[in-house]
């Protein structure tokens, strides 16, 4: 039997899966893709002042910065995480979607306006 290599990742790399996955969540942002379990992104939330709302969600621009970070995209491909193609459509994959960052419970504060 084959052993699985654990999936590290980095802390920008956590917070860019984790912000994916409530996107992937929120209908007015994802779409569920036909014959898969895979989410394509369809709207990426926009910076105003020092956040971003996300889903329900405030987030700060510099723990967002991932979305928008070539790097971040590559090595969530590698790992898996994400398609390959996101520069034309950003999909999160079933095994993106089923991994716990650890920052679901503490990255995120609900939104107040």
């Amino acid at each position: 039997m084959p052993q699985h290599k654990k999936i590290k990742l980095n802390p920008l790399q956590s917070k860019t899966l984790v912000l994916l996955q409530v996107l992937a969540s929120d209908p007015d942002s994802s779409m569920k893709l036909d014959d898969t379990d895979d989410v394509k992104i369809t709207r990426l939330p926009h910076a105003h002042g020092n956040h971003m709302h996300v889903g329900s969600y405030t987030v700060t621009s510099k723990d967002a910065s991932g979305l928008f970070n070539e790097a971040v995209w590559i090595a969530l491909v590698r790992k898996g995480l994400v398609r390959e193609n996101w520069k034309d459509e950003m999909v999160i994959t079933a095994e993106g979607l089923a991994f716990s960052t650890g920052l679901e419970e503490k990255f995120m504060s609900a939104s107040d306006h």
